[in-house]
């Protein structure tokens, strides 16, 4: 039997440091802690980073790990403050999601991630009387322009300096 209840929506704002990225996802096991620090420590020697993934049952406590106390404690907070059932958010810095980010979908439990971004971050929550759950991110700003000539080299450039292309 279906019942009418009131949902009510939440904007809740992700701060991210300078030099820092952040990946927001969801998993569905306790183990996603572990996995996710396997994943990221393996991926690269220099890499730091803090975890934190929302228990949906049970004790339902905000776990985390990591690396970097002060990226497990923003890690933690950020979660706690989402409180959405079995979302995880990834920290980092000395390294970025684009290094890291096809082995956390390929953790056997990661369900989907939301956004790796450096961004300015919004998750938009929907909370009912059983719990929260992620309706969208916000990831950024909207476009300004369309990108000229000029741009794109200025782009390409970019790229080659920073070593993702030759």
């Amino acid at each position: 039997m279906a019942t009418e209840q009131m949902l009510k929506t939440k904007t809740v704002k992700v701060e991210i440091g300078d030099g820092e990225n952040v990946v927001f996802g969801q998993s569905h096991f306790i183990k996603t802690v572990e996995d996710l620090y396997e994943a990221l420590v393996t991926a690269s020697p220099t890499i730091k980073f803090g975890i934190a993934f929302c228990e949906a049952s049970g004790k339902r406590l905000v776990r985390h790990d990591g690396n970097d106390p002060a990226l497990i404690e923003k890690a933690a907070k950020a979660a706690f403050d989402i409180g959405c059932g079995h979302t995880f958010i990834i920290y980092m810095k000395d390294g970025f999601p684009v290094n890291v980010l096809n082995r956390i979908k390929e953790i056997q439990e990661v369900c989907r991630v939301f956004c790796a971004t450096a961004n300015p971050l919004q998750v938009i929550v929907m909370e009912s009387s059983q719990g929260r759950g992620v309706m969208a991110v916000i990831d950024g700003e909207p476009p300004v322009g369309i990108e000229t000539a000029e741009d794109q080299t200025e782009r390409r450039e970019f790229l080659r300096k920073i070593r993702y292309k030759r």
